[in-house]
């Protein structure tokens, strides 16, 4: 048993509002940038101080319409400005949020509002609205939606009118930190969504201990736009973070639009899963179009990962320094110029980054600082910093947190982040939290000094007929860095061996096919091409260097379509739905073995 612990930043008083920092900061920093709003084609500031007033004029108008303490207020919507306009509005009036996916289904959506009780909704748009419409039948406690898109802020905001702002203060100074403060339901990855009951107190020090330590680039002057959910707790984290922090923030909800964005709003640091990373990585290696072009590439690329190793080292050999200041300039520079050019550090989290990814960009001049949470943590409980970055690794613990590894690998989370426990399910519960431990379920490592690396999940590992125990992601993580590979799985419980299943990324597949001589195809030939599965092949021989031979995928299979969170195979966040990609492509696996 290894365990290791950091002193705490932040020590939460025993009453406090996550909105507090909202109307302090307006007293303070009045006519400094909080927000900014794209309107008709421009960026916008909105300063603490009017962000502030939207706040307390939607807090006001939630308690006209009837809001009282502790009732819950569902909230689906892309993310956007009025996600944390509503999101502090809410809980300044002492209600709880309970965010929904906008990818949900009726059936989610009919869990979600269902089993909370919600009496409120915000809802962003029509088509949204149909869904919540769908399952309203089934929501019988569901009182008032309100539509943003239909000016539904402006029209309460209006209706607060004859509520004191006094009143709002009053509600905030009565709350206590153990109160409420969001339900998060879970993204679903091993079973049905749980709700996790997160309080002030978890979040206000889980967002001030968690940037206390990224102040090198998390600042006043900073600036960043949130593109991933905000219903996921991880990007939400990062907003209340950042606000806290003095940041500007701005939104963009379209993932076609976002490199656009990007040059446009410039920002310092960004907040990503490793899906995005690689998407990145894979476009510019296929950007390098030409063989001189794709070697030039891969020159640039193998130097910045030699270069980072080195530095993580303390020392950089001479031509190592020399040639990767030459290709910086015709690589590095035009990755950084297309992000923004102003992009020197980014946040991952979600799911383990890899070692090549992490030293690739930081070898081009954006420093990722990876992390480890879950839902439960509200979400941070490890994280590196920029003064003590152990690439290949999360981190060591939040200020204020211990992490421990149990005998049989567990790790286990103490600290003022743990979660207060599931919403209505005293069973998984008291099977989560144990003598003041968070039981993750995630396998780890701990090493001499403090760092943590994620080996797996207990769920998920896989033993063979032969009795040897698989963690499957390792290999996933490195199947998917290959530009053809989109999405794997990797298989083999009570099987003979190890195998996969993979589906082809659509979008690098032209560009990866031109690069190696082949005429276009559709991926339904692609899949069946001898070409293409020897590529593949080559992505399956990587990821085996990572394991022992008893380990390694000795057979694959290409599936038609890719997993998507439509679906229903991936999670909003992007991390596969196992045990349902298992029971659908169950043929698929039993043919692989055949």
């Amino acid at each position: 048993m290894h365990e290791v612990s950091v002193p705490s930043l932040y020590d939460c008083p025993a009453q406090v509002n996550v909105a507090d920092v909202v109307f302090d900061y307006a007293q303070r920093y009045p006519t400094e940038p909080a927000y900014a709003r794209r309107i008709d084609g421009a960026w916008h500031d909105v300063t603490f101080a009017e962000f502030a007033e939207d706040v307390l004029q939607l807090a006001r108008g939630l308690v006209a319409a009837g809001l009282k303490p502790g009732e819950h207020v569902g909230l689906m919507s892309h993310t956007r400005y009025e996600w944390g306009v509503i999101d502090f509005a809410v809980q300044a009036a002492r209600g709880v949020v309970v965010p929904v996916y906008e990818t949900s289904s009726e059936d989610q959506i009919e869990w979600i509002l269902g089993s909370t009780d919600a009496r409120f909704a915000f809802v962003e748009n029509a088509e949204l609205m149909r869904r919540v419409d769908g399952a309203r039948p089934k929501l019988g406690a569901l009182d008032q939606v309100f539509l943003i898109e239909d000016d539904a802020l402006a029209d309460l905001s209006a209706q607060g009118a004859e509520v004191p702002a006094e009143r709002i203060a009053e509600l905030r100074a009565a709350t206590a930190g153990q109160d409420d403060a969001t339900i998060v339901f879970t993204s679903g990855s091993t079973g049905r969504p749980k709700g996790c009951r997160l309080t002030h107190a978890n979040l206000v020090s889980n967002a001030r201990n968690a940037i206390g330590d990224l102040d090198t680039f998390i600042k006043p002057g900073s600036s960043t736009l949130l593109f991933l959910p905000l219903a996921h707790v991880f990007a939400r984290i990062i907003q209340l973070g950042a606000f806290t922090a003095r940041a500007r923030v701005g939104h963009e909800a379209d993932i076609s639009a976002l490199m656009e964005r990007l040059a446009e709003f410039r920002p310092t640091f960004l907040l990503a899963v490793p899906r995005v990373f690689e998407k990145v990585y894979n476009s510019a290696e296929q950007k390098a179009r030409g063989r001189l072009k794709a070697k030039l590439f891969d020159l640039a690329s193998r130097t910045a990962i030699t270069w980072s190793r080195a530095k993580s080292t303390g020392s950089i050999p001479p031509h190592v320094r020399l040639l990767h200041a030459v290709l910086d300039r015709l690589v590095g520079a035009k990755l950084r110029d297309a992000l923004g050019g102003r992009c020197a550090y980014s946040v991952s989290g979600g799911a383990p980054l890899g070692e090549r990814l992490g030293h690739f960009f930081r070898g081009v001049g954006i420093e990722v600082i990876e992390g480890y949470g879950m839902t439960e943590t509200s979400p941070v409980a490890a994280l590196n910093t920029p003064q003590h970055n152990k690439i290949g690794t999360v981190g060591r613990p939040i200020p204020g947190g211990t992490l421990r590894v149990a005998d049989d690998g567990e790790l286990l989370v103490r600290g003022p982040n743990v979660f207060k426990g599931y919403w209505q399910n005293d069973d998984e519960t008291a099977a989560t939290l144990r003598d003041g431990w968070l039981y993750t379920g995630d396998l780890a490592e701990i090493d001499a000094e403090g760092f943590v690396t994620i080996t797996g999940r207990k769920k998920d590992l896989i033993v063979t007929a032969g009795g040897k125990n698989v963690a499957p992601t390792v290999l996933e993580d490195r199947l998917r860095a290959h530009p053809l590979v989109s999405q794997c799985i990797i298989v083999g419980d009570r099987r003979p061996f190890i195998g996969a299943l993979i589906t082809l990324d659509v979008e690098m597949l032209s560009g990866w096919l031109a690069d190696h001589g082949l005429p276009a195809m559709s991926p339904d030939e692609a899949m069946r091409n001898s070409d293409v599965r020897a590529g593949l092949q080559r992505a399956v021989d990587y990821a085996n260097k990572a394991v022992s031979r008893a380990e390694a995928i000795r057979k694959f299979e290409v599936l038609p379509n890719d997993f998507t969170v439509e679906g229903g195979q991936l999670t909003p966040s992007l991390k596969l739905r196992r045990p349902a990609v298992l029971a659908e492509f169950a043929d698929d696996i039993d043919a692989l073995y055949g």
